[in-house]
């Protein structure tokens, strides 16, 4: 099998993106419905001020990566058909990374607002810094340090199953016709 076009290889990046959002978009929707609902239960007026400005963190944080995390669809909506896939590739990529970076805000903010109201500042901070520690290094640090490691070269033909003589070991591109058109911009 040939390799992959410019085109094709936009619009695997770009499906590939997507399927890596909606893994996140549904926990981020979950603790953003949840947070929304936490000011109007009776407890919430007890919070010491510091733990409202956690609340404040973690939900602002939730808001924010409800926003990276939607927009790569939103602005393929306004791009369609427009030859713009590559751009929205970056972009797309771009809006992962500060969604992710929001969402260890928020997930440790509220993780720390918690175990604070439950058992004090005395748990609560050592763990929610143990949380974001385990998101950076998860989420970021292992992969950085690959890039550093020398393996930042462009190896979409390995994603893509292409092995180096040319043949295919399997492809992720879509093969039906409906999905092809809608990966198209």
């Amino acid at each position: 099998m040939s390799r992959e076009s410019d085109k094709e290889r936009a619009d695997r990046n770009f499906v590939e993106l997507l399927q890596g959002a909606r893994v996140a978009v549904t926990g981020v929707q979950v603790l953003f419905a949840f947070l929304l609902t936490v000011p109007f239960s009776q407890q919430f007026d007890r919070l010491a001020p510091a733990d409202r400005w956690l609340f404040f963190a973690a939900l602002v944080g939730a808001a924010v990566a409800s926003i990276c995390y939607i927009a790569p669809t939103a602005q393929h909506r306004v791009l369609f058909r427009q030859g713009r896939k590559e751009l929205l590739v970056k972009r797309s990529n771009f809006y992962g990374i500060l969604g992710a970076l929001a969402l260890i805000v928020s997930m440790t903010a509220a993780t720390g607002l918690v175990i604070d109201y439950l058992f004090g500042p005395r748990l609560a901070w050592p763990v929610a810094g143990a949380i974001a520690v385990l998101a950076l290094w998860t989420w970021f640090g292992q992969a950085t340090l690959d890039r550093a490691n020398g393996d930042d070269q462009d190896r979409d033909d390995q994603d893509s199953g292409e092995v180096p003589d040319g043949s295919s070991g399997g492809s992720d591109v879509p093969s039906s016709s409906s999905s092809r058109e809608e990966s198209r911009a």
